[in-house]
């Protein structure tokens, strides 16, 4: 299971004015942006992003130069994957090293959409473990609590547990992860790169139809 919530994108005007200095040729700028704020490519600039982004990596500096920002809510497993692609990302995730502790373990913790009975058996049964841990570490004061109690939790803590991260990342970033996941096996996957399809212009520049 994987959520993406409160997208936004931004700086297309800049990064079109860079793409545009190579060959002094801002007078061919003709986009625009709505009194709303979003930025309405013109035929001129489409095509030379178009241009640009099929030319390669080198040609398509640009891109990096159009910022995302979004709210992801996804399993461990997928996570651990996600992070090979740490350049230029950042993210601030919900954290299991403070806050583990500070609510009933509940399966709604957990991405199990794709489990036999059988593994939602023993996900039951590792869920009532970790509450029985959380409710024994709760028992003491803070400064008197058991820590082997927390460290229990977080070793046993399955791989399928959903941390929320808010991402920040660019229109590189997305191109690489949609060409090298779209065919993924984890469904997760195929959620995130149905995502980027949806982000402004990406599909135009790469002509993805």
């Amino acid at each position: 299971m994987i959520t993406l919530e409160k997208t936004q994108v931004m700086n297309f005007e800049n990064a079109m004015r860079g793409a545009r200095n190579p060959m002094n040729s801002w007078a061919k700028t003709d986009s625009t942006t709505n009194i709303d704020g979003t930025f309405v490519f013109g035929l001129n600039d489409l095509d030379l992003a178009k241009r640009l982004c099929k030319s390669g990596s080198d040609h398509r500096k640009f891109i990096r130069q159009i910022f995302i920002s979004v709210d992801i809510s996804a399993p461990l497993y997928w996570w651990k994957e996600f992070d090979t692609y740490k350049i230029s990302t950042v993210a601030n995730s919900t954290s299991t090293m403070h806050k583990i502790h500070s609510k009933p373990f509940t399966i709604e913790d957990f991405s199990t959409d794709h489990m036999l009975p059988q593994a939602k058996t023993s996900m039951n049964k590792i869920i009532a473990d970790l509450e029985a841990l959380r409710l024994e570490y709760m028992k003491d004061p803070v400064g008197e609590r058991n820590k082997d109690y927390w460290y229990s939790i977080i070793q046993l803590l399955p791989s399928s547990y959903n941390q929320k991260r808010t991402v920040t990342m660019n229109y590189e970033n997305v191109h690489n992860m949609y060409f090298s996941r779209k065919a993924h096996k984890l469904m997760e996957w195929h959620t995130f790169c149905d995502w980027v399809l949806e982000l402004p212009y990406f599909a135009d520049f790469f002509d993805i139809t």
